[in-house]
């Protein structure tokens, strides 16, 4: 009996960048909302609604980056299925709020692209992992 080849093991590259990613734009929403909330939009000062929600998704994307780097097996694959649902929302969010106007063209790009960045990435490691 011929048995499958397996194929060689591939690197956790698409965990690792998508944990760096989450690590530095939830830590930065999380210490600095008002630079961040400023240079997308370049309101100043910044609405505190908007602060508060930077600190939300910040201290949320920080525990999501640290289970990328510290859960393996089914707690990973939990964490990426999570993570997958979590970041198309934010991409849909982001695609949204700028086609309701309600933030500048270039402010809805650039966070759906983040976010888009970020599903492709979930995406994948979740296929490195299985």
């Amino acid at each position: 009996m011929m048995g499958k080849t397996k194929e060689p093991a591939l690197r956790p590259y698409a965990q690792y960048a998508l944990a760096s990613i989450r690590l530095f734009n939830g830590a930065t929403a999380l210490v600095a909302p008002t630079v961040l909330i400023q240079r997308l939009e370049g309101t100043t000062p910044p609405p505190p609604a908007a602060v508060y929600a930077f600190r939300l998704f910040g201290i949320r994307t920080v525990l999501l980056g640290l289970h990328m780097f510290t859960d393996s097996g089914d707690k990973l694959q939990e964490g990426l299925r999570e993570g997958l649902l979590i970041h198309s929302s934010d991409t849909m969010t982001a695609a949204l709020l700028g086609i309701r106007g309600m933030v500048s063209p270039r402010t809805s790009a650039l966070l759906t692209a983040i976010s888009a960045t970020n599903v492709a990435l979930c995406l994948r490691a979740w296929k490195q992992s299985r």
